[in-house]
């Protein structure tokens, strides 16, 4: 949606919606009709199959999906009313969906496109720390073992946590200035490795709207990079949001557009997850204005992405979308463990494996869950040489599915006891002079690149 008029009309329906209290959204308009949705198209999931291949599957899960937005809508948490759209303006929101979105500028603009299906065009390579808490300290650098890998197409980034040692705090001035320095850091990092012109996803230390419209200055968002713009989960907005989404109109910032949903929250397992998430990136056309999906799953208590519900709900959700709306889907790759250990590396390729069969775009890696300062550009490496040949040598989903069950088997016992994985911080996994991988932390990924060729990945 490019129209201010459209978008104010969507918004002003949070005003004069049907009011309801939060308690009664979450039981009578999300778990009943999901519920009720499950029930009458029989979605079950098989945990052998990571990767479905099921067209009726695909078909019948996009439809239930359309049918929940046209009977629940979206709550707008801030006014407690619900804005409701129409079957043509769902409709109309789903071919409005872009085919192509240039990020970037110069030698280093990169063209997003929806990918099919176990397609052999490559997945874009969307890499940093995205969200994770991070010290100024070590931000640049971070930033920096990210944006260094030739493999990259655009750039994202962690959030500061401090500001000259002062603790970033939500809407006040430590988070304006935060916001800023972030974006500092991030044309510092482009410009030292020769591509000023890289775009990103940034205004990752942004959040509350002070610090979105902050992003917007001299050296900030261009009108080549993307902001975030949520839908909470389920099916929820707010005024905040909504401002920021307003952000784009006249900046020419993308939105992107980030629904989390919940596997084993109140849209219950993996099928009534992705239901939920694939109307949120519907109703994300209309009311966040999207210029393109981010999907980022959160398992109710393994909390990462490559946790097999969160990676059976990605692989449905983009094939879905690859079959009745080809739109741009950028999966998130948020692990459970952290650098150092063999175990992210284990993640990463999982989940990158099921994102690219499937027909999505890969951004990560967002170690620890995010949770923690432990990620660094050597899986972010690792994730795009994975990506890249699974999608050159056209893997099948069902060589895929394979390598991704041995894969599981070296990492699921981390959701157990995530702390013993959560491996070392960022400076301790990097030599902070070169800003180049420790020999250890080098030689795990060695060792794992091996066993991921003996599995059948074409590196």
């Amino acid at each position: 949606m490019d129209s201010v008029k459209e978008f104010l009309e969507l918004a002003e329906r949070g005003k004069t919606g049907k009011k309801v209290e939060k308690n009664d959204w979450d039981m009578d308009y999300i778990i009943d009709h999901v519920q009720d949705l499950v029930e009458e198209y029989d979605f079950s999931w098989d945990r052998q199959v990571i990767i479905p291949e099921d067209e009726k599957l695909f078909k019948d899960i996009f439809i239930a999906a359309k049918k929940l937005l046209l009977e629940t809508g979206v709550y707008n948490m801030s006014t407690s009313r619900i804005i409701t759209f129409t079957e043509n303006e769902i409709d109309a929101g789903l071919k409005g969906m872009k085919s192509e979105l240039t990020l970037g500028s110069g030698k280093d603009a990169y063209t997003l496109r929806p990918r099919k299906i176990e397609d052999a065009a490559l997945p874009a390579i969307w890499a940093g720390s995205p969200g994770c808490p991070t010290p100024e300290s070590m931000y640049y650098k971070n930033v920096l073992s990210s944006a260094k890998e030739p493999s990259i197409d655009l750039l994202t980034c962690g959030s500061l946590i401090d500001v000259d040692g002062y603790p970033v705090k939500n809407a006040e001035a430590t988070e304006v200035l935060a916001v800023r320095r972030e974006l500092e850091y991030m044309r510092e990092a482009a410009e030292a490795v020769g591509r000023p012109g890289l775009g990103f996803l940034a205004a990752e230390s942004a959040v509350t709207s002070v610090g979105d419209f902050a992003a917007v200055f001299e050296n900030g968002l261009k009108p080549w990079d993307a902001h975030l713009t949520a839908m909470f989960n389920e099916l929820i907005v707010d005024n905040d949001n909504l401002a920021r989404t307003a952000n784009k109109f006249h900046s020419g910032v993308k939105n992107a557009s980030l629904a989390c949903s919940m596997v084993g929250g109140l849209g219950g397992d993996a099928p009534g997850a992705t239901i939920v998430m694939m109307a949120s990136m519907m109703a994300a056309n209309l009311i966040l204005a999207a210029d393109y999906h981010l999907c980022h799953p959160i398992h109710i208590t393994d909390i990462a992405t490559s946790a097999r519900g969160c990676m059976w709900l990605q692989s449905v959700l983009c094939q879905s979308f690859a079959v009745n709306a080809p739109a741009i889907i950028v999966c998130d790759l948020w692990p459970a463990s952290g650098a150092m250990t063999k175990e992210l590396l284990y993640e990463t390729a999982a989940n990158a494996i099921v994102i690219t069969v499937s027909g999505g775009h890969l951004e990560g890696v967002g170690s620890t869950n995010g949770s923690k300062p432990n990620g660094t550009g050597l899986e972010v490496r690792l994730m795009g040489e994975v990506g890249r040949a699974v999608a050159k040598q056209r893997m099948t989903r069902a060589e895929a599915n394979a390598i991704v069950l041995k894969l599981l088997e070296r990492y699921e016992m981390v959701f157990k006891d995530k702390d013993k994985y959560s491996g070392k911080p960022f400076n301790e996994a990097y030599d902070m002079e070169t800003v180049t991988p420790v020999s250890e932390w080098l030689a795990m990924y060695e060792e794992v690149k091996e066993e991921l060729v003996t599995l059948g990945v074409q590196l």
